[in-house]
């Protein structure tokens, strides 16, 4: 059973970015404790709201926003020998209010000016409305990923704490945050946002740069530093010292946000003729003290759900899109099949509490419906400070370094019909696995399976069988759950009483009816 360790302690020693610049005479150095000095130093002040763009800026739809378009030759650092270029971001739809940008080199620290004249907009009308102190919204990074001329989108800081990133070979999906507050609780979220940036000048030869965040919010002040390192996967290490004004709820750490709209473990909406659409399929838990490595497939649900996995040792945790076969969505616009997936690897102890899973109904694909963060075990206060460390890696589906066998697909069904059972009110599941050391075994290997269910779960059968046709092992399953109980499940496969897998981990609440849904 997924257990759970330890997080936080008040004592923290920043990691500091070496060799980040010898200034010039009379010019004040600059590195992570300038970011750290200035946001505690905000955290003794009241909170004051960032100034909101114009509001027809905030009103722009999608496409309308997308019309403002920046001006490739205008990248910051165009003229360089760096390997890296950085595009600004306009203000408006949800990039409600612009942030300060600023340029760290040997010559110290500059501003980022605004200028309007680097974005074509869609009309001369629009311009002229265009404030010229604007100010940005926030900006992208490029790096030649695919050759040594292209210069490819992989990093996106903007909205929020929001960021998102991408591997080589991938689409932008999975978002990560640098905080989340009172996610899922009735009381409402609260929502902090960076509001400055220092972007580290790298040198013309450098694989890797770095970016420092200010965070600001009514309830906390932050300080980040992204050390960043593109290439077939993109590796984030990520150092966060914060400081609480207020008293904390439910404080998510290292968070994840992604979309599912429906999969092929859940029913089709009425009219969708896509196979599947979603950013990510599953949670991916690592617990370092047991071993164990959860998979939890997400679902869609009806009312609004919030489940806390105990780790004793919590060594990663991630959002992950095991499906990347294109027939599996079938849409050549959107791309599910090329969305990433995003790994949390936590360094140090990061001690006791949970990994929390908050999954909202949402009757959209255009609705980030899917968090993920890791909640410190005991009380946060206000006057507290706290430090954490970790590495987020966006990739394809390998980027958690998983050796074990794992499951790629989940399909739930009647119970009480062809191919189902004959059980009415039970379920069939099937889930199959492949990697590990279950790719060298035959029919010949007792490989078994190992299923218990949760409260009001009576697990009827269950039995595993070789699928020569892909090299998979399908784990069967009649599940009868009680009336109006969650349906709650934990497998895994073995041989001679080893796990060969991860545990998969299932739960349908009530309400999400399969079986009369699909009738």
């Amino acid at each position: 059973m997924l257990s759970v360790r330890s997080l936080w302690s008040s004592a923290f020693t920043p990691v500091i970015c070496a060799g980040l610049m010898v200034c010039s005479s009379g010019v004040a150095a600059f590195d992570f404790n300038t970011v750290i000095d200035k946001a505690q130093s905000l955290s003794k002040k009241a909170y004051e709201a960032p100034e909101q763009a114009p509001q027809f800026l905030r009103d722009l739809s999608y496409s309308q926003y997308h019309d403002v378009r920046f001006k490739p030759e205008r990248s910051l650092w165009r003229g360089s020998k760096s390997s890296f270029q950085v595009k600004m971001m306009p203000p408006g739809m949800y990039y409600s209010h612009p942030v300060t940008i600023n340029e760290v080199d040997s010559e110290g620290v500059r501003p980022v000016v605004f200028d309007k004249s680097v974005f074509n907009y869609p009309s001369p009308a629009f311009e002229k409305r265009i404030p010229a102190d604007l100010g940005y919204a926030g900006f992208k990074l490029t790096f030649p990923m695919k050759s040594g001329k292209s210069r490819d989108e992989f990093l996106m800081f903007a909205g929020a704490s929001y960021f998102q990133g991408i591997g080589r070979d991938n689409e932008f999906g999975v978002s990560a945050r640098g905080i989340a507050l009172n996610t899922g609780l009735p009381s409402g979220e609260e929502v902090p946002a960076f509001t400055e940036f220092w972007l580290e000048h790298p040198a013309g030869d450098s694989k890797s740069m770095t970016v420092y965040g200010l965070l600001d919010g009514p309830s906390v002040t932050g300080a980040y530093q992204f050390q960043i390192h593109p290439g077939d996967s993109t590796r984030i290490d990520v150092t966060a010292k914060l400081f609480f004004r207020s008293d904390i709820d439910l404080l998510g750490m290292a968070p994840l946000t992604s979309m599912f709209y429906y999969g092929e473990n859940t029913v089709k909406p009425k009219g969708e003729w896509r196979p599947q659409v979603h950013d990510s399929d599953g949670l991916l838990v690592h617990d370092g003290k047991s071993g164990e490595w959860l998979w939890r497939p997400l679902i869609n649900p009806r009312d609004l759900r919030m489940s806390y996995l105990q780790t004793e040792d919590v060594r990663g945790f991630g959002f992950m899109q095991r499906d990347t076969d294109f027939g599996k969505f079938e849409d050549l616009e959107a791309r599910y099949d090329k969305r990433p997936s995003a790994w949390v690897e936590a360094k140090g102890d990061w001690g006791k509490g949970q990994v929390v899973l908050v999954e909202i109904p949402t009757r959209s694909e255009v609705n980030d419906n899917i968090v993920a963060f890791w909640r410190p075990e005991g009380p946060i206060k206000a006057g507290a400070q706290m430090g954490l460390d970790y590495s987020l890696t966006f990739g394809d589906e390998t980027v958690a370094g998983q050796e074990t066998a794992h499951a790629v697909r989940t399909f739930v069904g009647d119970g009480d019909r062809v191919g189902g059972g004959d059980v009415d009110g039970a379920y069939r599941l099937i889930v199959d696995f492949t990697g590990g050391e279950l790719d060298d075994l035959t029919e010949k290997n007792a490989v078994v399976s190992k299923v218990t269910g949760g409260k009001g779960v009576e697990v009827l059968e269950h039995f595993v069988v070789r699928n020569p046709e892909e090299n998979t092992w399908r784990l069967s399953m009649l599940v009868k759950p009680a009336s109006n109980q969650v349906m709650s499940l934990r497998a895994f496969l073995s041989l001679d009483n080893k796990p060969l897998t991860e545990t998969w981990s299932y739960e349908l609440p009530p309400g999400s009816d399969i079986r009369a849904d699909s009738e």
